[in-house]
């Protein structure tokens, strides 16, 4: 017999959450249990590319479940071969490994990538990694992240992750040595507090590894499918990455995430990998739904249209509150608010209906829906102004 409306202590205590509960959504918006309505500018951490509950999705899972749900990744299925040929077509890769979650995709990088070097580079097995750089929680993907919260837990960790620093090349070249095989980054770091790594960087360590012979690696689960503006974040920098990781907004709120590889860097042997749910055809039409809306260039000119006057609302109001830096690209940015009072807003912003997400204790992150409105943007910068009013006010008063 429950005694409380809601059975909290069911479920494992592992982040602090407000007792609300979340019942329904549509587009960018939240409904909770009492009824109350949420602007959600954090979209699960850049999960629902199209927003809370999309007709297109929606049917598309249904119209798939109806069919076939999964046959066993031990026989091919017609969606998956479908998603992963659209996604081929559009990139720079030639094949695809499905998996359910970004940190699953990641472990399967590091590990093609030591493949990779057993087969192709004498057993080098060494992955340069970046400071304040987030992979994922799996214990080899918390070890190539650069979180410094990660670095006392779950001892020892998985060796072979050397830490340079985001654009600057002289310190990943200092760590290159004959047990090096690749290089691994986010396009934009957005654990960190969204910082972007430049595209000149990018082109520099392109540069590097084909110098070296070793591979590069993008981790695109936050950037990828249109969130800056283009499809891949790698194209801003006009590279040709030999792995990328897709996760996140791939599915549009459902588990689905990839592993993509070009044929020389694609070397996996029958039963190196492998997973029971991987490329189901379930998720697979939900992949299939986001991409046949993300791809259409009047899709991305309006993430890039929305990113630009998103940016330029938050440095207005930078400016008028005396805060720092507007960092990102599209539709992932970040407001650099100076002082350790992040949290606060965020905690402040619940109360009145918005979702904000705070990385560190001085940046605030909107990871909205890519089809989010100029109203809904808006309606967030009119509620944020009014909390930094306040907070100026209280300080002033301090």
């Amino acid at each position: 017999m429950l005694t409380a409306p809601h059975p909290y202590e069911a479920l494992m205590d592992i982040t602090a959450r407000p007792r609300t509960v979340f019942v329904q959504g549509k587009g960018s918006w939240l409904w909770d249990d009492s009824g109350k309505r949420y602007l959600d500018f954090i979209q699960g951490w850049a999960v629902n590319s199209l927003g809370h509950a999309p007709p297109e999705l929606a049917q598309a899972l249904a119209d798939q479940a109806t069919r076939l749900i999964t046959p066993s990744p031990a026989y091919f299925n017609d969606t998956s071969l479908k998603l992963a040929k659209a996604l081929v077509d559009r990139s720079c890769f030639d094949q695809v490994f499905f998996t359910n979650s970004g940190a699953e995709a990641n472990e399967g990088a590091i590990k093609l990538a030591r493949k990779y070097g057993t087969l192709r580079k004498n057993g080098a097995y060494e992955i340069i990694t970046f400071e304040g750089g987030f992979h994922g929680r799996t214990l080899a993907t918390m070890s190539a992240s650069g979180k410094k919260a990660f670095e006392p837990l779950f001892e020892p960790k998985v060796q072979g992750f050397p830490k340079a620093r985001l654009n600057d090349i002289a310190s990943v070249e200092a760590l290159i040595s004959g047990n090096t095989v690749a290089i691994m980054l986010e396009p934009i770091q957005g654990e960190a507090g969204v910082w972007p790594a430049t595209d000149k960087f990018l082109q520099q360590l392109q540069a590097l590894t084909t110098r070296h012979g070793l591979l590069l690696i993008v981790d695109e689960i936050q950037t990828g499918m249109g969130r800056t503006g283009k499809l891949f974040g790698y194209e801003h920098a006009d590279v040709l990455p030999d792995i990328m990781t897709l996760g996140k907004g791939i599915g549009g709120g459902v588990p689905l995430a990839a592993l993509l590889a070009t044929d020389e860097a694609a070397c996996f042997e029958h039963g190196d990998q492998g997973g029971t749910f991987n490329g189901n055809p379930l998720m697979c039409a939900a992949g299939l739904a986001v991409l046949d809306l993300v791809e259409k260039p009047e899709f991305l000119k309006a993430v890039v249209d929305n990113g630009i006057y998103l940016e330029s609302e938050l440095q207005r109001i930078s400016a008028r509150h005396g805060l720092g830096d507007v960092r990102g690209r599209g539709l992932l940015l970040a407001l650099d608010v100076v002082r350790p009072i992040a949290p606060a807003l965020v905690a402040h912003a619940f109360e009145l209906g918005l979702l904000l997400n705070a990385p560190r204790p001085d940046t605030l992150r909107f990871m909205p829906a890519l089809n989010v409105t100029r109203d809904e943007i808006a309606a967030m910068i009119d509620v944020l102004d009014g909390l930094l009013t306040k907070v100026g006010a209280a300080r002033c008063v301090a």
